[in-house]
């Protein structure tokens, strides 16, 4: 009988550390993507003084519940000198890192 008072208190305590395990993905992972997109549009438009701001954002779920990992997209906005892109940055839970994608350049004059 102790043995399974032992067991379901364990049981209890790992479902309650589940729930506390941070912020949802989409949050924690927000300033990481706009630091990846500020960061490569920096360099595409030689401009070090461009600002990125989150225009959209969406949790991606896995294709398989077995195997799948998941996803956030995000949409970021960057300005500077002139020049405005658009990168769709997306990040993983597996590995906490991002990705950002290309992206596309208005020149305003």
């Amino acid at each position: 009988m102790r043995t399974r008072s032992l067991l379901l208190a364990g049981v209890v305590a790992l479902i309650a550390s589940g729930c506390a395990s941070g912020p949802p993905l989409i949050d924690s992972m927000q300033p990481e993507a706009v630091s990846m997109a500020a960061r490569r549009a920096q360099f595409e438009m030689n401009c070090p003084a461009a600002n990125a701001e989150v225009i959209s954002r969406e949790t991606i779920q896995p294709v398989s519940v077995r195997w799948g990992v998941e996803r956030v997209e995000y949409t970021i906005g960057v300005a500077g000198c002139g020049q405005r892109a658009t990168y769709v940055v997306i990040c993983s839970q597996n590995n906490s890192s991002c990705f950002a994608g290309g992206g596309r350049t208005a020149i305003h004059q």
